[in-house]
């Protein structure tokens, strides 16, 4: 077992004989001196917290320049907007740990369109039931589509201090595979939270919830997940799935385009989302990031909204009219735009 497997185990073995001696001090007198007992655990505990975070800050950092980006398709459909985009800084979260380097997240902010049923991305559109003829009994109209919010909630400076999820138009949105590709991991037990897009649940968030997930590990972190192989030695990371939504497991086969999973709001995370990165390998502790392109979207810069449509409206349509029509601007400019440039630059 290599020293970067060894340090984290030892790091969390240390915290749980702290935590013991904390709790046996308070019940009972414990032999030896207060120093023993309390302030060299404590020690011991900070001097291993360093070496984790080091070792996987090193064996996240990129070697040399980085490759051309690897594309593939867009992992969802419907109107979405960018955020914390490797289009605007690298690393893109601020770290290279887990092979998150040219990381983006991106979350649903659907517009109604007239003649469209409010709803989520993808709903369809709004239909009135037509009149039966007099000498036949009405037929049920049909189903509509699940209802759900046209607008994401915004971040509150103190009230409503947390939200439910239903409240958020990226909950329950299908991903898709991003490619052909195997299943190498799947995993979809971890609950989705409340809502931490206030400023009491952020600062819960980043002074207490987040240190004791990054020290549990990288599962913690990215929530139910799932890592596609897509060959040539490049994995797709799709990370904060809803829980129970995976229709997907370890060694499957999927076609770009079938759906894997839902988006949720399991794992580090301030509101329901997607999280995807692209790296070299199927272990995020071990992993370097590879940069990417989305097919006919590119990489949207932070707060930049972006289109992808239905496969089915796809139909009939020239490359450059998907490209106009996914982008939401005209396809010269979509073709000219440097995207690739900014990804793996700055």
């Amino acid at each position: 077992m290599s020293v970067r497997r060894v340090v984290p185990i030892a790091m969390r073995l240390s915290w749980l004989v702290l935590i013991a001696l904390a709790i046996g001090e308070s019940v009972t007198d414990l032999p030896g001196p207060g120093w023993a007992t309390t302030l060299l655990p404590a020690l011991v505990v900070l001097a291993l917290m360093v070496a984790t975070m080091s070792l996987q800050a090193r064996a996240g950092s990129p070697r040399g320049e980085p490759g051309p980006p690897v594309e593939v398709a867009p992992p969802v459909t419907g109107r979405w907007k960018a955020l914390n985009s490797p289009a605007d800084k690298v690393p893109s979260h601020g770290t290279h740990a887990y092979g998150q380097t040219y990381a983006i997240d991106i979350v649903a902010e659907p517009e109604t369109a007239e003649g469209e049923a409010p709803g989520r991305p993808g709903a369809g559109p709004a239909t009135r039931p037509q009149a039966e003829p007099a000498t036949r009994p009405q037929a049920e109209p049909a189903p509509r589509p699940e209802a759900g919010p046209v607008t994401r909630p915004a971040f509150r400076l103190f009230w409503p201090v947390v939200r439910r999820n239903r409240a958020f138009p990226a909950f329950g949105a299908p991903l898709l595979a991003v490619a052909d590709a195997t299943v190498v991991v799947a995993s979809d037990g971890q609950r989705d939270h409340l809502s931490r897009n206030s400023l009491p649940a952020l600062a819960y968030l980043m002074l207490a919830e987040a240190p004791v997930r990054s020290i549990v590990g990288a599962h913690r972190i990215i929530g139910n997940h799932v890592i596609l192989d897509l060959g040539g030695g490049t994995y797709a990371v799709y990370a904060h799935l809803r829980r129970g939504s995976l229709r997907v497991r370890a060694g499957d086969r999927v076609r770009a385009g079938q759906e894997i999973g839902r988006v949720g709001n399991s794992g580090n995370t301030t509101e329901p989302h997607l999280h995807f990165h692209l790296m070299d390998g199927p272990d995020p502790d071990a992993a370097r990031g590879v940069p990417f392109t989305w097919r006919g979207v590119g990489v949207p810069a932070n707060g930049e909204t972006f289109t992808v449509v239905e496969p089915e409206e796809r139909d009939g349509q020239s490359t450059e009219e998907q490209a106009e029509k996914q982008a939401g601007r005209p396809a010269e400019q979509q073709a000219g735009r440097p995207v690739a440039g900014r990804a793996a630059g700055s």
